[in-house]
Parts: C-alpha cells; structure tokens; sequence
C-alpha cells in the first residue's frame, strides 16, 4: 500500500514542478518579448558640406588697374608704417569685387586668387613699388597656399584677427 502512494506523490509532485516550471518560462516570454515596430520609420538625414576650394581667377585678367572698383576711385595708399611685414590686413573699398591677389608685383602678374572684401591676411613681404601703387604679398592664415601680391590702396591693417 505505502508503494501505491509512494507513486501517486511522485506523479503528483512532477506534475505540480512541471506546472511552475510553465508558469516560469510563460511570465520570462512575456518580460522579453520583443517591441512592437513603430508604424512610421525614421528617415536618415544627410547633409553634404562642400569642402573650401581656392577662388578660381577671372578667364581673362583686364589689363586696366584690376584693383579699381566699378565706380572708378581707387582709395587712397595707407600711410607709411601703418602696414609692415608680418602685420595682419583686411580686404576693405572695394566695393565687394574684392581684391586680385598676384603672383607676382604688378598689373601684369598673373591673377591667383581673389581676396573677398572683409577677409583677413597675413602680410609676408613687401613693400614693392610698381605700376603706381605699394604691393604686398598677402597670405592667408587659413591656408599658407593661399598667397599672392595685392595693392596697399585696399588694405587695412588690423590688430587682432
């Protein structure tokens, strides 16, 4: 007889552990379910920022004074010892063409790059008089390739860039 109950518990208690051991693994499934999907996908967005590229010269460099601007008054030079190597400058009068920067001293250097009205540079040497006007070769402190010869007339020194 003890045998006979000696089975029914033994069945009784696996039933009993097989039940908690579902309880168990229903309520883990139910903690890691996964998310519902969100009805609307976010969309990457990707913005593109060009890199700085030298300001190409004009296709055909005019051979009248190119420092001139439209309305055909060239601002008086600088007084002497207002700009010395080493000096920062400003572009300034000229009108927003801006300024031709040379690569070499003279109406008749090639144009390399285009100084924008407001832009600071680094004087590197100079003065040289040519053509009339004070010549100085401006670089710009961004980036040392950046350089050529521009006119005093339409350069103010600064102190503090």
């Amino acid at each position: 007889m003890l045998r006979r109950y000696v089975n029914i518990w033994v069945i009784l208690g696996t039933v009993v552990i097989a039940l908690l051991l579902l309880c168990v693994m229903a309520s883990a499934l139910w903690f890691i379910r996964p998310e519902a999907a969100p009805s609307e996908q976010a969309t990457a967005v990707f913005n593109v920022i060009p890199y700085l590229t030298p300001t190409p010269p004009p296709a055909t460099p005019s051979p009248v004074p190119s420092e001139q601007i439209a309305g055909g008054e060239i601002p008086p030079a600088p007084p002497p010892g207002q700009i010395d190597k080493g000096a920062f400058v400003e572009v300034t009068g000229t009108g927003g063409d801006g300024l031709r920067l040379r690569s070499e001293p003279g109406l008749e250097g090639e144009v390399l790059f285009l100084g924008l009205e407001g832009e600071i540079f680094r004087v590197d040497d100079g003065p040289v008089m040519l053509d009339n006007y004070t010549w100085w070769l401006l670089l710009a402190p961004y980036d040392e390739n950046v350089k050529g010869w521009g006119v005093s007339n339409f350069l103010k020194a600064v102190q503090n860039p």
